[in-house]
């Protein structure tokens, strides 16, 4: 038994038999493996007809499964070409093979759910052919051949009852997981299409009660708040953009539609929500999982994972769906050209230009750098400093302006839509780590950092990062350059022990840490007004390179709402 589904797309588009050579092509393999699975590809088949509202009943215990949507529907010609084996509307011949646009395309789910279980469709079309009754009522025998055909009334639509499923095949159930193990399988499932198909609505009953509807949106931003019940919309950060064609390609242009937590208020313990789909289907693509992973590097806290969902759009031959037979994996063409873009298109959405401000209000580092907070010895050299050249392009600049500082502590600032809270010591942290990562310069000590007590691990650490070590003694050891920002410090030597704990990227976080303004240091507005334009300049100004936020948001809507601005005054002065 091969993949998915047969269609109920257009009366004008008839099911009908694939030739043997396109057959002979088609990825075969197991498609009816689960409850998951047969709801799957009857959802998919919904989805395919134009359906906006799906309402599946299940019946775990029993299993048995209804998939009613208000698609196009079937007449009686497609009724019974439904569940013939590797019978289509969505493709016909093999160069259709390569220019797949629905989600099913093999024809083989009904054959496969008619030899499974009994198999019933009700279903009436949209344009019916007044010649004969407007819906019909099908069941089929274990062939998928019509055994049974009957007038029913019927909403244009299609209504399909599965049941008894794998009855035929007991040995089948043994190996599946629990009920309740399926139901969470079903529940992913879904919330996997409607991300990809805001605009559809969802209603799921189990034993005949509510067990879950998902109201449409206009984006995918509007499904995961219901998806995820500790998202809010305000949490999250949508950004559509062109996708543009890869190298020596034509016609391959498309979209990508991201929707990411903001890594200042939204992660996860898992990597469990880093989605990504491509023409209406999640798919599992681990080069642009990772792609989104390390996009979202030094902006998390430690061990926390991203919320991001992205969905390409791109031309179909581009990608090659006929890898697996449940379409869950697939051959992505011009790899790197949409890694490179994805990465691009999340620095984009990240950063705190105003087009991408939200609605409303907004790897670890050693035990000796936490120690250092509480020191006061390494304030006394830490200035905000211009910025040096960089080759990037910045983005552009949202009008901050420095009003004031709080405690020596917070920089007051002016947004255009209300006040931020900027904390100075975190952000100049974030402003001096990417100016480490972009340009990491070592000089020459003179004299060397004498360092002692060092293990071998730490003397390979150092090493590594580019720094120059020799033996200067027992126990001790001559550093002979080190990073320029902490080069002329006093404690320099304390700086490269705890450089020695951890990889190059942990040292440049270090070294920002250490060398950014202290909170306590009193600022003049200049210098406030330098780091804010600095910070919003930063790839990821969300964040530090630890993960705290950097900002509070106070939205101009909250202070009005706070301040009730919006009564009437007659009604509040009791006139």
């Amino acid at each position: 038994m091969l993949s998915t589904s047969p269609t109920r797309a257009a009366i004008a588009s008839r099911i009908q038999p694939l030739p043997p050579e396109v057959v002979h092509l088609i990825a075969a393999g197991e498609v009816i493996d689960s409850l998951a699975a047969a709801v799957r590809e009857l959802s998919e088949n919904a989805l395919d007809a134009g359906a906006t509202r799906i309402a599946i009943s299940l019946w775990p215990e029993h299993w048995r499964i209804r998939v009613a949507d208000n698609g196009t529907g079937m007449d009686r010609a497609n009724l019974l070409q439904a569940a013939v084996a590797h019978s289509t509307s969505k493709i016909h011949s093999s160069s259709d093979l390569w220019k797949i646009t629905s989600l099913g395309f093999r024809g083989e789910a009904l054959h496969s759910l008619a030899q499974l279980a009994s198999l019933e469709i009700c279903s009436r079309p949209k344009t019916p052919n007044k010649a004969e009754p407007e819906s019909w009522r099908a069941v089929y025998n274990t062939l998928g051949e019509l055994a049974l055909l009957t007038a029913a009334a019927l909403a244009p639509g299609t209504v399909v009852t599965v049941s008894d499923l794998f009855g035929r095949w007991p040995a089948r159930r043994l190996g599946l997981p629990s009920p309740a193990q399926q139901l969470r399988s079903i529940q992913e499932t879904i919330y996997h299409l409607a991300l990809c198909h805001p605009q559809v609505t969802w209603q799921i009953e189990q034993k005949n009660r509510r067990w879950l509807t998902l109201s449409p949106g206009p984006t995918a931003a509007h499904i995961l708040p219901q998806v995820l019940r500790d998202v809010r919309l305000s949490d999250l950060q949508q950004l559509t953009a062109p996708l543009p064609a890869p190298p020596n390609t034509e016609g391959a242009k498309g979209t990508l539609e991201l929707v990411l937590g903001l890594p200042d208020r939204c992660h996860r313990q898992r990597p469990d929500w880093v989605k990504v789909a491509v023409n209406g289907r999640t798919v599992r693509a681990p080069e642009l999982q990772q792609t989104i992973l390390s996009s979202f590097g030094r902006t998390l806290p430690r061990d926390r994972y991203p919320v991001c969902f992205a969905h390409l759009r791109i031309s179909p031959d581009q990608l090659d769906w006929n890898r697996h037979p449940a379409k869950a994996e697939i051959y992505l063409h011009n790899l790197p050209h949409w890694q490179e873009v994805l990465a691009g298109a999340i620095q984009q959405a990240l950063n705190l230009n105003t087009a991408n401000q939200p609605n409303v209000g907004q790897q670890r580092v050693d035990r000796l750098l936490k120690a250092s907070e509480a020191r006061g010895g390494y304030s006394a050299s830490r200035t905000v400093a211009p910025a040096p050249n960089s080759t990037q392009e910045s983005p552009p600049l949202t009008k901050l302006r420095a009003l004031a500082q709080v405690h020596n502590t917070y920089i007051v600032t002016e947004h255009p839509a209300g006040l931020w809270l900027v904390e100075q010591h975190i952000a100049h942290e974030r402003v001096l780590y990417e100016q480490l990562q972009d340009n990491w310069h070592l000089v020459t000590l003179e004299p060397p950092a004498i360092l002692s007590q060092l293990k071998p691990v730490q003397v390979e650490q150092l090493q590594r990062i580019g720094i120059e070590i020799d033996p200067f003694g027992e126990g001790l050891w001559a550093a002979r350059n080190a990073p320029a920002l902490l080069a002329k410090r006093h404690d320099c030597a304390d700086a490269l022990l705890e450089l020695s704990c951890g990889d190059l990227q942990t040292a440049q976080v270090a070294t920002a840490c250490r060398s950014a303004i202290r909170n306590g240091t009193p600022l003049t507005l200049p210098e406030m007004q330098t780091l804010l334009d600095q910070w919003q300049r930063t790839r990821h100004p969300r964040t530090c390179p630890h993960g705290r936020p950097i900002y509070l948001s106070l939205e101009e809507r909250e202070l009005a709402r706070f301040f009730r601005r919006n009564w009437v005054i007659g009604k509040s002065h009791g006139i």
